[in-house]
Formats: structure tokens, sequence, C-alpha cells
């Protein structure tokens, strides 16, 4: 077993402690909804349904039909079993399968035989996992579960006798209850929000549960304003995060207008503050930027999301309490994580990306991080997570940030950051030629004794970044030439750029696919072009390159580089040059 500071030891036992402690609170709050929830009475009922933002696929419907399950990367075929009989592939898929997120391709299909598939399926999860399961009545997993059911009703209950649609309120109520004493004790995060997301779902929906309201609308506004920092941006940091509330935020302040009762003002005002960050994290092609747990873009539901925007404005520049910066200038993009990992908690996706940017011109990426796969997040995650997998500055290839790693760790609470950067500062300046962000971060600082410095600087023409890597001493005046101070400054390639090095090995030419060229120039001794991977494309992981610069930092204390727009009969000029080959591309 890896060894585990004595410093993390302490915050170990400490949550380990906690995770007990909600443990024995499910199983004392299970007991209780079997033995004492009160059954709907016959006058109880649905009200309303709220509106599921999330985009559907009606092709799916005929598979789940056909009892295959394709979800989370993997496929399980049934052959006439229920799904809920069937031994899961990964932790993902069975998620997958108990949230019942999937319903709503089977109401996009919209026929007599979805209906009643999407029914029949509801019934078996009641008779078979209604009463208990361990991993079913996760509180998380049942959240998720409640806001599909509320959201599809209209599919589940069309044409439904009122035995089932009695056992179907019976469940609601149960998981309910079950989730009221439960809710605090979900992953810290998005899940947890979510869970109270769900009681203000039931308590709008359902007749015999608006007495709940005042409650759930209570501690709803409490966790809103816990979660989602004043800028906009998520404590987590994920800016997937954004995306993934406001899917179900949006059609609850529906739900609260059409039960007539004012939605709370915190959950208003996190919307009206969500929103410019979703611009702010786009790049000129829509997607977002690859920050902290960030994959493939839903560009359908982000497109739906967006168009509840009624202000349309500029992104800020400056989301200071999320930890991030935006440069833009003309068609150019620039953004970049300025921020320290998010609290213990919180850390089970976070990114030891500090000081790592991405650029974009147009709808052209050119610089990105390599983000995280859509499907089969388990094998990738440990790369996809390290500082090399970030366009910034590693020393002795060792990440930023201190992962917990160890096997009981990662079963009870994923993979958390323990250590990282503490200070990260951060200065903008704009002129009328340029915007300039100066930012420092100390992540390196106990290990290795250096502080890195980053300053970069998008000019008003939009053609030219130019940026600068500064390695300090954190202790004394200078650097140790004994110390283990070993870099690599890494850019991370779209795989839609074609590199290839110029002769003098300073300088790389970049091939955009509207064969529009820019050019890499460091004035250092040689510049290499390494291979990469981009994890977050729409169609899985794909092979692309990297610019990397190699040194020590008590011999090259400051590196320079840019990267410059080439005007094309420039690039052609050195297209005519010796190349090397360049990096083939695809998976």
């Amino acid at each position: 077993m890896p060894r585990v500071a004595i410093a993390d030891r302490g915050k170990l036992i400490l949550l380990t402690l906690r995770r007990g402690l909600a443990y024995s609170v499910g199983r004392i709050a299970a007991l209780r909804v079997l033995q004492f929830v009160r059954w709907p009475r016959s006058s109880d009922r649905l009200v309303i349904a709220p509106q599921n933002l999330r985009t559907a696929d009606p092709t799916r419907a005929s598979e789940i039909y056909a009892g295959q399950f394709a979800l989370a990367g993997k496929v399980v075929i049934c052959d006439g079993r229920s799904p809920f009989e069937m031994e899961p592939p990964s932790v993902e898929w069975a998620e997958a399968l108990l949230t019942f997120s999937w319903l709503r391709h089977l109401r996009a299909a919209e026929t007599a035989i979805t209906r009643a598939n999407a029914r029949a399926l509801v019934d078996e999860w009641i008779l078979l996992q209604g009463a208990w399961h361990s991993f079913a009545w996760r509180p998380e997993i049942i959240a998720r579960r409640i806001i599909a059911w509320l959201t599809q009703a209209t599919l589940i209950l069309h044409d439904a006798d009122m035995r089932f649609y009695r056992r179907f309120l019976r469940s609601l109520t149960r998981q309910a209850q079950f989730l009221r004493a439960t809710a605090a004790t979900a992953p810290d995060g998005v899940a947890r929000l979510q869970a109270h997301i769900a009681l203000a779902y039931v308590a709008l929906c359902m007749t015999g549960q608006i007495r709940h309201l005042r409650r759930a609308t209570a501690r709803l506004t409490a966790e809103i304003e816990r979660q989602i920092l004043p800028d906009g941006g998520h404590v987590s940091r994920n800016p997937g995060a954004l995306i993934e509330l406001l899917a179900d935020l949006l059609p609850l302040s529906q739900a609260y207008n059409a039960r007539n009762v004012p939605p709370p003002a915190a959950l208003l005002n996190a919307i009206d503050r969500m929103m410019p960050m979703l611009r702010f994290f786009r790049h000129g092609d829509n997607s977002f930027a690859l920050f902290n747990g960030m994959g493939p873009t839903p560009s359908d539901l982000l497109a739906t999301i967006l168009a509840y925007d009624d202000a349309r404005g500029s992104p800020v520049a400056n989301a200071v309490h999320s930890g991030y910066q935006r440069i833009e200038a003309g068609q150019s993009i620039v953004l970049i994580d300025a921020g320290a990992p998010p609290r213990l908690t919180l850390s089970a996706e976070a990114h030891a990306g500090c000081l790592s940017f991405e650029l974009s011109v147009r709808a052209q990426r050119i610089i990105v991080n390599c983000g995280l796969p859509e499907t089969g997040k388990a094998n990738w995650r440990h790369l996809a997570r390290s500082t090399a997998a970030h366009s910034t500055v590693i020393f002795n290839e060792t990440s930023s940030c201190h992962f917990l790693d160890t096997p009981l760790i990662r079963r009870l609470f994923g993979t958390l950051i323990s250590r990282g950067p503490r200070r990260v500062t951060v200065t903008r300046e704009q002129t009328a030629e340029a915007v300039q962000v100066r930012a420092v971060h100390d992540g390196y600082a106990d290990r290795f004794g250096i502080i890195h410095e980053r300053t970069l600087v998008l000019a008003a023409d939009c053609a030219r970044l130019d940026g600068e890597d500064v390695f300090l001493p954190a202790r004394g005046e200078t650097l140790d030439r004994d110390s283990r101070d070993a870099f690599a400054v890494r850019f991370h390639l779209h795989p839609s750029v074609r590199a290839n090095r110029l002769s003098d090995g300073r300088g790389v030419m970049l091939t955009l696919p509207n064969k529009d060229v820019w050019t890499f120039f460091a004035p250092v001794e040689r510049v290499e072009i390494e291979e990469s991977v981009h994890l977050a494309g729409r169609d899985g992981p794909r092979r692309t390159s990297q610019i990397v610069i190699h040194g020590h930092a008590h011999k090259t204390p400051r590196v320079q580089w840019s990267f410059a727009h080439t005007p094309q009969r420039a690039a052609d000029v050195r297209h005519g040059r010796e190349q090397e080959p360049e990096l083939p591309l695809g998976g």
C-alpha cells in the first residue's frame, strides 16, 4: 500500500468517520422509511411534470426495448431478463442504469410500445429494488432517479392503470422520505445539490408533499449559496458542473412558477450568475475549456440552456472566485486556470493543472488540455488529472498536486487531492496594445523549492500570444544547482492541428484545418514535438502531439515563447524547408 503522509492521515480519519456516520444514518433512515413511511392517500396525485432539458435520441428506444442497454460505454444484453438482475460491467454502467436518465430516449420515440416499455421497467425496479438495495438507494442515485421519474412522468403514467399509479406514487414517496434523511450524506458538490433539487421537485410536483416545500426550499437555498460562487462558477472548479446543474435548476424555477410559488431568490440569482460563466468557458467552436474534470461538451444541451439566457451579454474576464482568467482579443481566446485546487471533499475530479491555458482562434482550437473522455473515465482519469496532461510547466515529471490514491481511499472517496498550490496570485493589465495576465503558484515550493510564475500577453490585433515562464527560488535568493529542477513546458495541440518543426529547431509551424498557419517560437536550444493524446474528443481519445521545452531551472530560470499568426506567403516559404515527419493523427 502506498505510504500516506502523517498530515493526510488526520484528514482521512476524519473523512472516514464522517462516511461511517453517514452510512449508519442511511441504514437507520432506511429502516424508518420501510416501517413508518406514510403511504399516499387516495387523493394524492402528481400535478406537474417538470421539463427535461437533456437531449434524447429516439433511436435508442428500440435498443432498450430489445433489452440492449448501452450505458457509460458498456453494453449489456439482457436476453429476456430484467436489467436490474444483470451483473453490471462497471460502477458507471450501474449508476447510469439506476438513475433512469435513459427514460428520455423512450419518451423521444413517443410510441405506445415505448410508453409501455418505460412503465414495465419502472415497475420491475420497484419490485426488485424498491424496498432496499445498497447501491440503488445511495442518496446521489435516488436524487437523479427522482428527477428522471418526475420529468418523464407523462411517459411512465400514460395509459397506466390505477394500481400501477399507486405503486409509482408509493415508491416516489418512499424514496423522497429516505432522501430527506440522507441528502446531507451525498457526496459533496453536484451530487449533494442535486439531492436538494430532487426534494424541491417532489414537494412541488406531488400534492401530498407540498407541506415539505418550505423546508426543501430552505435547504436548497443554503446549498446553492454554498456551492455557487459569487462569479457564477461552481465550488468544485469543474466547468461541466454548470451545465449539469443548470439542466435541473432551470426547470425547477419553472416548476415553482407552475405551482404559483415564487422561486427562492438564491435560485434565481444563481442562474443569473451561472449563465455568463457558461459563455466564459466557451471557445470559438462553442466547446468548453478542458479544466478540472471537463470532458466533451454536450453541445445540444449547452445550446438549449443558453437559449434561456435573456441577457446574452459578454462573458466576464476575471473570474477571481472560480480561479480562472479569460483573455479575448478579436477572434482569439485564451482561457487560464489560475486557481488553487478545491477543498479535500470536492477534489475527487479536480486536476493538477494550475497555470495551464488553452488557445483558440475563431472556431479553431490550437492549444488544449487533454481533458477526460465521455466514457471509460476510470482508464484515463489518473493520466488526465496529472500536470503532464495540461499545457503548463511540470517539474521532475511530478504533478503540482499530491493525489491520495490507495485502494481503500479510492473505494471510499475517489482519488482526492490532499496538497497542491496554496497561494495562487494573479495580476491583470490591459492597454490599447494588449491584455496581460501574470499568475504565480507555489505547488512545487515544498518539494523542489521552486515557485512558478507565468505571464501571458495577447496582442490587441489577436495575431500574437507571448508567454514567459519564470522559475523563482521558494527559499533564498537563487536556485540550488544540486536541486531537482528538471522542467518541461508542455503545449498540447488539438488533434486537428498539424505540427512541423522548423529547421532551426526552435520553432514549430502549426497548420490549422482552415489552412491558417501559426508559428510557435522559443529562443531556446531546442523545441521538441512529442506524442500526446486528446481525451475529450466526441468520438473518444485521439492521438495528437505536443510541443515541449525541456531544461533545468538553475540553468534556464526564464523561458520565453510565442504563438504568432503567420501570413500565408511567409508560411509557404518556411514550409519549403526541410521538415520532420508529422505525427499521425486519429485513433
